[in-house]
């Protein structure tokens, strides 16, 4: 063990070490830190070529930052792939995925645009939706949380789950389509301890799964979906917020094209426009910022 130590101690600081590497020398290993995905959106083909570009090892947890469906080519195709990575995938729920468990509950309508029909006209559309509808909405592991959107700066790491755990309880209830109906809206737009009943799930859902901008208390803008430049006055990204709660944690997220991939120490923005005919993009997520690594696939325009 010691000539280990000596020889990882070696090694160049930016040098990373793939576990192959040390379980060769016969010594057991830690975890690997997991590997963040940006938005699939049904983009399955790009999906599979970056899986085989990263080859991850079998004990490698893949996060994917939601969106799994919708607007790309092959939904269906690409919510199987990911079901078939079986538990070392973490997929968490994002705005386009709760559109189309809406949309099995009766409760939307197809979009124009919406490339959902192959998964609800599959045979085994039910054990898909079912699947779906017991992803949470946010994950957390001590050290990374893991959601679609953002994370109101009245929150930290440990209320945040705490408050998607209310809402993913419903999601898998029997009552969820009813609930479904619940969900949709902009208002209210600000979190508030007191907040109640359909309200209060509003907020959350919107938070995690839709928010990009918000203004230093918090409050939440729906409209604008540009980069950061871009925000409406008194607006900033969510991430920005001063003294906001999550900021030691490290959150990553999707949803925001228009933001692009972006790595930080304090926050990972994964979602690099592959459905716009951009990056599909991975990021090692470890907890040495020197370590986090990038992969991408070019993607052609998929709309």
């Amino acid at each position: 063990m010691k000539s280990l130590t000596r020889m990882l101690k070696s090694l160049p600081m930016n040098y990373v070490v793939k576990p192959d590497a040390v379980a060769g020398l016969g010594h057991d290993t830690a975890s690997p830190p997991p590997i963040g995905i940006g938005d699939v959106q049904g983009c399955c083909n790009a999906l599979d070529r970056l899986l085989d570009k990263l080859g991850p090892t079998a004990d490698t947890p893949l996060w994917f930052a939601g969106d799994l469906v919708n607007r790309g080519p092959a939904s269906l195709a690409a919510l199987r792939r990911i079901i078939g990575l079986g538990d070392r995938a973490v997929a968490v729920l994002g705005n386009h995925d709760l559109h189309l468990l809406a949309i099995a509950a009766g409760v939307h309508r197809p979009k124009r645009g919406d490339t959902l029909d192959d998964i609800l006209a599959a045979p085994d559309a039910a054990d898909l939706i079912d699947w779906l509808r017991h992803r949470p909405l946010a994950h957390y592991d001590g050290q990374r949380l893991l959601v679609h959107a953002g994370v109101l700066p009245q929150w930290d790491a440990r209320v945040a789950l705490e408050l998607a755990r209310g809402i993913e309880a419903q999601l898998q209830g029997d009552a969820w389509k009813a609930f479904l109906q619940s969900l949709w809206g902009n208002e209210p737009d600000t979190w508030c301890d007191m907040l109640q009943g359909e309200a209060r799930s509003r907020v959350i859902v919107n938070a995690i799964t839709r928010m990009r901008f918000c203004d230093a208390h918090g409050r939440m803008e729906f409209g604008a979906s540009g980069a950061p430049n871009t925000a409406p006055t008194g607006f900033m990204p969510w991430f920005d917020v001063p003294q906001r709660r999550s900021a030691d944690t490290l959150v990553v997220f999707g949803h925001w094209a228009a933001l692009g991939l972006v790595v930080r120490e304090d926050v990972i923005a994964l979602d690099s426009g592959c459905v716009w005919g951009g990056k599909l993009s991975a990021v090692r997520l470890d907890a040495d910022p020197r370590r986090r690594t990038v992969v991408q696939v070019d993607c052609g325009k998929q709309r």
